[in-house]
């Protein structure tokens, strides 16, 4: 019959000495909080203050209930300060973005400043079918662009990030301002050994134009990036992986079309994503990214229909 509201309240009452005074303490009117109370008194059946007494005096029973109020609150905040501590020891991650290490790293260590006690742990046996693997608590967190169909798996976005066509500096296709759809169809593209139709690149830009180039996969990233520079493929790649070979002149990024963006999320078990640990990870790795790579762009500034897409993975 007492609620947690009710010992604040009257708690509030006792510190500031009137429900006027009290009221813009607990974000309620001076009228809902007398209705509050003699509702309370209502269903107790018996009064808890004496009205219009300066200064404001509790009933005997006011006096209990207010006693209870000092002991119970403190226990509360208490309780609440310890939930907010991490639960978990190690977080276990698996990232299905080959190149998200690079940037994911530096934003562990601005995890680590607040969050000393928790370590991390990579799990790379899964690396391409993690998700799953959530379910199944072999998995925290999976950093992932992909969203598959299952209502227990939750999907935090952290970023969008424009997916970019990586060529040599003397490509042919360096001096195109834009590039097409056509212009990929005589080139050899360069992919992880992931299915093709998980990249954005195939789903969003090649597809819908009915232009099917010769596929190579390459599973090691610079390798990849060696073998654009010697003109032996090109590679549709988020800007981070190739920022710092640009400045050096080995490779050149052009525009895909209109610009391909894509959306990264943080995939947690449905209703984990409140563990304060799990959430500081979002937060942190999302402001790390944004405030520090070039073409990443908070969630919300683009328009969300490509990132709505469900994918459901087909092997």
């Amino acid at each position: 019959m007492i609620e947690l509201k009710h010992l604040k309240t009257l708690n509030a009452l006792s510190q500031h000495g009137s429900l006027a005074a009290a009221a813009p303490h607990l974000y309620q009117t001076q009228s809902a909080l007398s209705h509050q109370f003699s509702d309370l008194e209502h269903r107790l059946g018996f009064k808890l203050f004496v009205r219009n007494s300066q200064p404001l005096r509790f009933t005997e029973q006011g006096e209990i209930l207010l006693h209870l109020a000092k002991q119970i609150l403190p226990i509360v905040k208490d309780a609440i300060r310890i939930c907010n501590e991490p639960s978990v020891s190690a977080l276990r991650i698996a990232i299905e973005c080959h190149s998200c290490i690079q940037w994911l790293t530096p934003a562990l260590k601005k995890f680590k400043e607040q969050w000393p006690k928790v370590s991390f742990d990579f799990k790379s046996g899964v690396i391409f079918e993690p998700q799953p693997e959530l379910l199944s608590r072999e998995l925290d967190i999976v950093i992932t662009s992909d969203i598959l169909v299952d209502q227990k798996i939750h999907y935090a976005p952290l970023f969008d990030y424009e997916v970019k066509l990586i060529v040599a500096y003397d490509h042919p296709l360096a001096k195109n301002l834009i590039i097409k759809p056509d212009d990929l169809s005589n080139e050899t593209l360069l992919i992880y050994p992931v299915h093709r139709q998980r990249f954005d690149v195939w789903r969003h830009f090649l597809n819908p134009a009915g232009v099917s180039p010769n596929v190579k996969t390459v599973d090691n990233t610079l390798l990849l990036i060696q073998m654009v520079t010697a003109k032996m493929g090109v590679a549709a790649l988020p800007h981070w992986v190739v920022d710092s070979f640009e400045t050096q002149r080995l490779i050149i990024t052009k525009t895909l079309g209109n610009g391909l963006w894509s959306r990264l999320y943080a995939a947690c078990r449905d209703g984990e994503q409140h563990q304060p640990t799990i959430k500081h990870f979002t937060q942190t790795t999302t402001n790390h990214a944004v405030n520090n790579l070039s073409y990443v762009k908070p969630t919300q500034k683009y328009p969300t229909s490509i990132h709505q897409e469900i994918y459901k993975n087909s092997t």
